[in-house]
């Protein structure tokens, strides 16, 4: 009998010391884990005193960094301070928030969120990484001067300015690897971020957050991260994953044009109906579609696109924030070879490239008794290959990382023609139709108008399933539609895709979504976040706004119901709302061993999709809501 282990071999740049230990994400969890502590009170005092919670981020991150420490004692008890300070103390304050009754302890969860979420250029806790261990760095675009409000940043926080080596004009133009450290790129608007570990404006998440925003009233701020979007667009070549260093080879679902419309809606509403802003808003908009409509974006010949990261080496988010996945990720290629097409490299082999990233060692065991020593012989080192990491890295610019809905684990994803992408690139044109309208410009709204309307008609060519009722992304190397089944395939109601016939289709098949806390991604357990048991805010709001868009109220309420009451429910345990739920159990509790498993405290898009769910109910569903939840308050 013989068997296989998989081991780190030797030596990496990424094995440094002196980097936060890889639980730094363990704020969900603080306030069980530092129990014990004194440092958990030390967190919260700091937090409660407002802006000091970022600032002593940053000073605790020195100190961690200084003392390289490893995993001793003192680094142990100083990264759940730093997690604690970073989390600012929203855990406990939120449970303090839940006594009262019904939905209004929660709403004020969220409105309160908006503000505890935000983050500017102007503090220091904002350029400080949690997912990364250099030092705090903030760039700036390489034909800016420097602003005087990051001079006064630079002196106050004592960390680094330093130029971009060039002007961008597009994604993956500069090797990000060159970067060095990586830092957080300059913006010059106040933004939300997800959740409270991070510090980034994120791409695809910031369109869900703004439109919690502006159903809360707070459109000045939904409108500055919208200008922040024409600022990357002007200056970093695109819009980017998030305003990272190590972002400028990727970009993220695009919404530009469904955010531009709504504040520019929501300003009309108000009495302000500003035309030079959406004729610059325009321009701007048009640019970010042309990322998307040519190489190396383009899905073959299928007059589709795609997503593609310029980078084919380990992201470096990865390395520091999910712990030995990309050796996860190469065992399960070693125990499945079937589904190895090409993703291994085997050292020595003929032809094979050079390695990059880690390497791992195979060793062949005997299987001993309970007791025993085994002895163990080395058969081969494998890594990783380049098509592995750039697959690995679209992934993460089509926001579902990970996921085995482009391959296990992502591997392919390059290869396909998604069904969320092609959705909203004809929802984008047809959008920039209508402002063209709006603006005068009938020429350009027909052109528009002819380019929706190709999409279209190419997404059914390609993408429907008429056998099946449904959509699904087609293999670009096969040249065939794949056939994993997955809650994109309601995007095309959202972009009004769909004919009436095949709406019906899509509602039929919700049963193999349909949880009890909402729709799941996916009915295969892969131990990826994106991936069942698992129901997101994002893709929640875009099926339900696809079935009403549609006629389907009745599902739509049901379902919305379910997911509201899901989150009200964990919120009155805990006091949080989090990042993801599990559906299935109706609880925030999640397993995660694919990738990146924290369930992160805030939430953004978690937040918006409550505001707009209980907008959108029905009057007299919200009142059993509330009621049910002031019932529940009381035992």
């Amino acid at each position: 009998m013989w068997c296989a282990n998989w081991v780190v071999a030797g030596t990496n740049p990424e094995d440094s010391e002196g980097h936060f230990p890889a639980k730094i994400g363990l704020f969900a969890t603080v306030q069980n884990a530092t129990k014990s502590f004194p440092f958990q009170q030390v967190g919260v005092i700091l937090a409660r005193v407002g802006q000091a919670h970022r600032e002593g981020a940053l000073f605790m991150a020195r100190i961690i960094k200084r003392i390289r420490c490893g995993r001793s004692f003192v680094c142990f008890a100083g990264s759940l301070l730093l997690a604690t300070i970073v989390a600012g103390g929203q855990v406990d304050a939120a449970r303090n928030s839940t006594k009262g009754a019904g939905l209004a302890p929660i709403r004020e969860y969220i409105f309160k969120s908006w503000d505890t979420l935000t983050r500017s250029m102007e503090t220091c806790g904002t350029v400080v990484d949690p997912k990364l261990a250099e030092n705090s760095v903030v760039y700036l675009p390489a034909e800016l001067a420097t602003p005087a409000s990051v001079e006064e940043l630079q002196k106050r926080c004592h960390l680094q300015v330093k130029t971009l080596p060039e002007k961008i004009e597009r994604p993956g133009q500069i090797d990000t690897s060159a970067l060095n450290p990586h830092g957080v790129l300059y913006l010059e608007h106040k933004y939300v971020v997800p959740g409270g570990r991070f510090n980034e404006m994120y791409g695809w998440d910031s369109y869900f957050i703004v439109r919690g925003l502006l159903q809360d009233g707070k459109v000045e701020l939904a409108k500055g991260m919208v200008e922040n979007f024409f600022f990357e667009i002007e200056h970093y070549g695109s819009i980017l994953n998030a305003n990272r260093s190590y972002y400028l080879s990727r970009s993220q679902p695009p919404f530009l044009t469904s955010m531009i419309l709504g504040v520019y809606e929501a300003e009309k509403a108000a009495g302000h109906d500003d035309r030079k802003w959406l004729e610059r808003a325009y321009e701007y908009a048009k640019k970010d579609r042309a990322m998307w409509v040519r190489e190396p974006h383009l899905a073959g010949e299928t007059g589709l696109s795609r997503y593609y990261d310029f980078g084919d080496v380990p992201a470096p988010e990865s390395l520091k924030d999910e712990t030995d996945h990309y050796r996860k990720v190469a065992a399960y290629f070693l125990n499945h070879p079937e589904q190895d097409h090409g993703y291994l490299v085997r050292k020595g082999a003929a032809g094979a490239e050079a390695p990059i990233g880690r390497s791992y060692s195979v060793q062949i065991c005997d299987e001993g008794r309970p007791g025993e020593n085994s002895g163990c012989d080395d058969a081969e080192v494998v890594t990783l290959s380049r098509d592995f990491y750039r697959a690995d890295r679209s992934m993460r610019e089509s926001g579902f990382d990970v996921s085995f809905r482009f391959g296990p684990h992502g591997a392919a994803t390059h290869h396909f023609a998604p069904v969320c992408l092609n959705s909203l690139l004809y929802k984008t044109e047809k959008d920039l139709q209508a402002m063209s309208r709006m603006l005068g410009k009938t020429g350009e709204a027909d052109d528009w108008s002819k380019r929706a309307e190709t999409r279209r008609q190419n997404v059914q060519k390609y993408l429907w399933d008429a056998k099946n009722g449904f959509y699904f992304d087609y293999n670009l190397d096969k040249k065939e539609r794949s056939s994993y089944v997955y809650i994109t395939a309601y995007y095309p109601l959202w972009a009004g895709i769909a004919s009436p016939e095949q709406a019906h289709a899509l509602v039929k098949s919700l049963s193999k979504l349909e949880q009890p806390g909402g729709l799941v991604m996916s009915p295969y357990e892969t131990e990826g976040q994106w991936d069942f048991p698992y129901a997101w805010a994002p893709t929640q709001m875009i099926a339900m706004e696809g079935l009403r868009r549609y006629g389907f109220n009745h599902d739509a309420d049901r379902i919305s119901y379910n997911f509201l009451s899901m989150l009200a429910e964990n919120f009155r345990r805990d006091g949080t709302i989090r990042e993801k739920y599990n559906a299935v159990t109706r609880s925030s509790e999640t397993a995660v061993k694919a990738g990146y498993n924290i369930n992160v405290v805030g939430f953004g898009w978690t937040n918006a999709a409550f505001v707009v769910f209980l907008h959108e109910l029905p009057k007299e569903l919200a009142e059993k809501l509330d009621q049910e939840q002031s019932v529940l308050a009381t035992k």
